[in-house]
């Protein structure tokens, strides 16, 4: 994985809570799936094989079954927009499952975005979707704070959908 191929220096940064490198406007979205093992390992498994992505409306294309450091993936949005990322890092712990990709050349914004599963303590299962992002493209410039707002919703509505997915799953454990 050559970082120079991708659109910024901080590669696996979002792998840090919390940072946001200078210049880039930071995102941050949690919402609850749910309760349970069971809603744990099928929230997992979903954001590891792009169901997630797929169900919350946007095309995947992709050579890679699985969510794995080195995939590539172009995101499209509205049959339109194509953005390329490649998968800079995973994880797949006992309680904390998830990956993020970084931004390539023809990507409309330059950054990360992460996408992670945890189960706390009391065994509520989490998505965590964390970004850092800057236009990269004329037209992810011209749209200013709207193009905010969109991956403001995108991120609400990956929580949304994957509590969907993971619903009549809760076992209490």
């Amino acid at each position: 994985m050559a970082p120079q191929d991708f659109t910024y220096e901080e590669v696996g940064a979002t792998r840090e809570q919390g940072h946001c490198p200078p210049g880039f406007r930071p995102l941050h979205v949690r919402t609850r799936i749910g309760e349970g093992e069971e809603v744990f390992r099928r929230a997992a498994e979903a954001v590891f094989t792009w169901e997630l992505h797929r169900a919350a409306g946007v095309g995947i294309d992709t050579a890679a079954e699985r969510a794995a450091p080195g995939a590539e993936v172009t995101v499209t949005l509205a049959g339109l927009i194509k953005a390329p990322c490649r998968v800079v890092w995973t994880t797949e712990e006992p309680r904390r499952a998830g990956w993020a990709y970084g931004t390539l050349p023809g990507h409309p914004e330059s950054g990360e975005e992460s996408f992670v599963v945890d189960r706390t303590g009391d065994g509520t299962v989490w998505l965590t979707v964390t970004a850092f992002s800057r236009p990269a493209r004329w037209y992810a410039r011209a749209g200013g704070p709207a193009t905010r707002g969109f991956q403001h919703a995108y991120a609400r509505r990956c929580g949304t959908v994957l509590r969907r997915l993971c619903a009549g799953l809760e076992d209490g454990t």
